[in-house]
C-alpha cells in the first residue's frame, strides 16, 4: 500500500507543526496536541501530553500583562 498521505495534515501548518514545547522546553519538536492552560489553548509535544494526563507535569500559565492606565 502507498504511504503518500502520511503526515499530510501537518504540511500546511507553520514550520510543519514544529516549535519549542512550553512544558519541557525541547526545541524542533512537533507540537500537535492542544491543552487548556488558564483559558488559553497551548500546543504541547506528545510526551508532555501524556505526562500532563497522568499528573506528572503541569502547563505553565502565562501571567497576564498589567493593564496600562
Amino acid at each position: 500500500m502507498s504511504k503518500a498521505h502520511r503526515g499530510k495534515g501537518i504540511r500546511e501548518l507553520f514550520a510543519r507543526g514544529r516549535g519549542t514545547c512550553p512544558v519541557c522546553g525541547a526545541g524542533g519538536i512537533k507540537l500537535l496536541y492542544e491543552h487548556d492552560a488558564g483559558g488559553q489553548k497551548v500546543k504541547v509535544c506528545k510526551p508532555c501530553k501524556a505526562a500532563i494526563k497522568h499528573g506528572k507535569k503541569s502547563v505553565p500559565v502565562a501571567e497576564a500583562a498589567p493593564a496600562a492606565e
